[in-house]
């Protein structure tokens, strides 16, 4: 679908590439110029930069949307009783329209956070895509299987995996598309494990991983396989340049050379992994042997929101404050996470401000006190700014946020209907 073409004139530009000045030409769904010799003649619609930064959509690679109608329940507890005695039988008690409201309450909050893409697992995902829709979003969605060893669970997952991906791959323009989802080494049996290899490599998908999130996980594996989860993983051929693993909390040195030989992409999540006590991923080590790393937030229930704002500035200074070194992990590179890395896991052409790049863009107002005196935007983008300076959002050419007014959604009725439906699951 061809969209009206958007000029957005004088904003600072800030992405992976660094800091410079100039207006910005969207074309249908595509970056087609970035100069100082462009004037509003030049498009449909004119947007005002003046004042204000322009930065790449951010991406989330790690989510579980509907879950925004669990958010603060069942908070201080360790990840296997927040899991077994709270989170799973609430999960029981979902259906469709349930997860459909989470998910646009979850769009929402993630429009006005300045979230363009994310990669999300959970259930009822025909749902979850048909909310993200209406939205005007960009994500890669999977369906979370789960066995415990149970022949006939096994074979109703991939069966599950199968009908999103025939209904839903390339929805929308192909802003949406299908990735499996094995929950994780511990939950799914190597059965599971290696259809799901074979159905990715047959079907050029994507896979989305739980791994390696905690001690137990790793113990677990390692009793039962006599592998730690990553040379598990590996042996069972689910690792893999198309495959994002998510946490990779506990690590060994050898592990983080195989994800770097396979081309993995992890996916850090510092918000969650502070709230359960998982640990602290070693990022740092992880991007010096050249692994691509992005970040995410987890669900709204172990983070308790969507906004990457804060998981930056979170990522940053776990690193600083566990390696004690404060140059560990500085603002652009964890922008650059925020961002490009995060454009790459997914494999999407965004995450620079450059010509032919999805015009996926998100413009802050930086005349904020808490940004003043504007001087270093990197460092204002990480450790300074919100979810709540952003002022527009465009996606796919479109926009879905200006001057802070949802241009999508009736943002009263998806709260009503989301408040609703947690009352119905968890009260």
């Amino acid at each position: 679908m061809d969209n009206e073409s958007i000029l957005i004139t004088c904003p600072e530009i800030l992405d992976a590439g660094g800091i410079r000045r100039g207006s910005v030409l969207i074309e249908d769904n595509r970056i087609a110029d970035v100069s100082n010799t462009l004037s509003p003649g030049d498009a449909d619609t004119v947007i005002d930069g003046t004042g204000k930064l322009l930065i790449p959509g951010l991406v989330n690679t790690h989510t579980h949307l509907s879950m925004t109608l669990f958010r603060g329940i069942a908070d201080d507890l360790p990840l296997d009783r927040w899991l077994n005695d709270h989170i799973w039988p609430a999960e029981a008690r979902l259906n469709g329209d349930y997860c459909y409201a989470g998910a646009l309450l979850g769009c929402i909050e993630m429009i006005r956070s300045g979230t363009t893409s994310f990669n999300d697992m959970y259930f009822y995902m025909d749902h979850v895509a048909r909310a993200v829709e209406e939205a005007g979003l960009r994500c890669v969605i999977s369906h979370g299987m789960i066995d415990l060893g149970d022949t006939e669970k096994m074979t109703a997952e991939l069966r599950e995996s199968r009908r999103i991906i025939k209904e839903c791959h390339g929805m929308a323009d192909d802003r949406i598309r299908v990735a499996l989802g094995p929950h994780s080494p511990y939950t799914c049996s190597e059965e599971l494990l290696k259809e799901t290899a074979a159905l990715a490599d047959k079907n050029d998908l994507m896979i989305h991983i739980h791994v390696s999130e905690t001690e137990n996980e790793v113990s677990e594996v390692s009793r039962s396989h006599g592998m730690t989860p990553v040379e598990y993983l590996d042996e069972v051929g689910v690792l893999g340049p198309r495959t994002v693993a998510a946490h990779c909390v506990w690590l060994k040195d050898w592990e983080i050379d195989i994800l770097a030989e396979r081309d993995v992409k992890v996916s850090h999540n510092p918000s969650s992994n502070m709230k359960l006590a998982s640990g602290v991923s070693p990022v740092a080590r992880l991007l010096q042997r050249g692994v691509n790393v992005s970040l995410g937030t987890d669900g709204a229930a172990s983070n308790n929101n969507l906004d990457m704002f804060q998981e930056m500035k979170t990522a940053s200074l776990l690193q600083k404050v566990n390696l004690e070194d404060p140059t560990a992990l500085p603002a652009m590179d964890v922008f650059g996470m925020a961002t490009l890395n995060g454009a790459r896991a997914l494999g999407i052409d965004a995450g620079l401000i450059a010509p032919g790049k999805l015009a996926d863009i998100v413009i802050l107002n930086t005349r904020r006190p808490h940004l003043t005196p504007w001087r270093n935007p990197p460092s204002h983008t990480v450790y300074s700014a919100s979810g709540a300076d952003v002022d527009t959002v465009i996606c796919d050419g479109r926009i879905l946020l200006r001057d802070g007014e949802l241009e999508v959604l009736e943002e009263k009725y998806v709260m009503e209907l989301a408040e609703a439906a947690a009352a119905e699951l968890t009260g």
